[in-house]
């Protein structure tokens, strides 16, 4: 059997680079041996992707996107198909898992500085995944077809309508009709099960194959690839494989057990997963009381209705997302790490995580004008956060940065 494995294994490898990607993207990938706690949500990521796209796949085999069926086929899969329900909460939890290991992942690369040099380029290809992830998001938030779905639906699309001269062509053209339809229905079907996966999931290819060019970041900000040894492999670094793997299994393992209590105990998540809104069917002569995108997008929705101008918060809330691709630029800071930064590099960001969570419990209210204050508040030190960093790195009193990894 060893011997029929090796020749089948010898007779691909000489077809196709199973050995060579393998050796070079795992089990021979040195990764910096410091990695801590932060390290998880890279993989777990992954792991969140290839859980969308199975259960995706079962969900369409008995979703009809029709607007007179679309809200039936949900209730048939929850309530008719074998396991239906699990597979159905599986995705809606799956969701919000995916936009909660994608921040912290991001917030990582802030702290750590995974975004300065050799790393532009893989930062900015993860926030191209973070703004299909969020394409993706929107197009399936329409497909439950209920009142929320539609409604949010409604003022997302409209939105487009405030872009000058050719922002109501581009808004119809979106929806494919006046107003949200069937048609509509239709068209986001399509982008949210084949058009925005592809995408993502060449992103994701692009994302590793170009942090596995440069190297891994480490919680010190070290670059491990200037101290090698004698077998040019980095003193401080460890083969992916098996080191690694068998730390991500087990923290795979933990995410694993959170997201099984979640999806089977609190699987609407008190109305921040599935709101209640969405489990009425879609009403085009009642709007509800307050629409609001799910959580994962409040912080960018509450930018959008700070700004008392349409267009104008259109713009802001565009460019509070926009940002993010420059910010290896604005970074004028002498280390990477937050481990050997000063008080006011730290004191900026927890003041930016303050004001990220407070504009995404306010997007989840209605507004009124204390809310509208507190929002355009968070705004100002959302936005000052980068626009000041040029100035604020570079007056940050640092610590020195060791040679080697701690």
């Amino acid at each position: 059997m060893s011997t029929k494995a090796k020749g089948l294994l010898g007779w691909i490898d000489a077809r196709f680079p199973l050995m060579k990607t393998w050796n070079e993207h795992i089990a021979q990938y040195y990764a910096p041996k410091n990695f801590n706690f932060w390290y998880f949500f890279g993989s777990l990521a992954l792991v969140v992707l290839v859980l969308q796209i199975i259960t995706g796949i079962w969900l369409t085999m008995n979703y009809v996107p029709t607007d007179e069926r679309a809200f039936a086929s949900i209730e048939y899969i929850m309530r008719d198909v074998d396991m239906g329900w699990i597979i159905r909460y599986a995705h809606t939890t799956g969701a919000s898992a995916f936009f909660l290991v994608v921040y912290l992942h991001m917030f990582r690369g802030l702290i750590y500085g995974s975004y300065r040099k050799p790393r532009e380029l893989v930062w900015i290809i993860g926030v191209m995944i973070f703004l299909v992830l969020m394409a993706e998001a929107f197009f399936g938030y329409l497909l439950p077809w209920g009142q929320m779905s539609f409604w949010g639906a409604q003022v997302i699309t409209s939105l487009f309508g405030a872009i000058p001269f050719v922002g109501e062509s581009l808004a119809t053209f979106i929806r494919g009709d006046f107003t949200v339809s069937e048609v509509t229905l239709n068209r986001f079907f399509a982008f949210h099960v084949i058009l925005m996966p592809l995408i993502l999931v060449g992103l994701v290819f692009l994302h590793i194959v170009a942090l596995h060019k440069v190297g891994s970041n480490n919680p010190d900000g070290i670059e491990i690839k200037e101290h090698k040894d004698e077998h040019g492999h980095p003193r401080d670094g460890i083969p992916f494989h098996p080191y690694y793997t068998v730390k991500d299994l087990w923290g795979v393992g933990v995410f694993l057990f959170i997201f099984c209590l979640i999806m089977f105990f609190f699987p609407e998540g008190g109305g921040y997963f599935i709101e209640k809104p969405n489990f009425e069917p879609a009403d085009p002569l009642k709007t509800p009381d307050h629409i609001a995108p799910l959580w994962y997008l409040t912080p960018f929705y509450s930018i959008l209705r700070a700004i008392p101008d349409k267009l104008l918060g259109v713009m802001a809330m565009a460019a509070s997302i926009a940002v993010f691709f420059v910010l290896p630029w604005l970074d004028r800071g002498r280390v990477k790490s937050i481990r050997y930064r000063g008080v006011l590099y730290k004191s900026i960001l927890a003041l930016f995580v303050i004001s990220f969570f407070g504009l995404g419990y306010l997007g989840t209210l209605e507004p009124t004008p204390v809310r509208t204050l507190f929002a355009q508040l968070f705004s100002v030190i959302y936005f000052a956060f980068f626009l000041l960093m040029p100035w604020y790195t570079k007056w940050d009193k640092t610590k020195p940065v060791p040679e080697r990894v701690s």
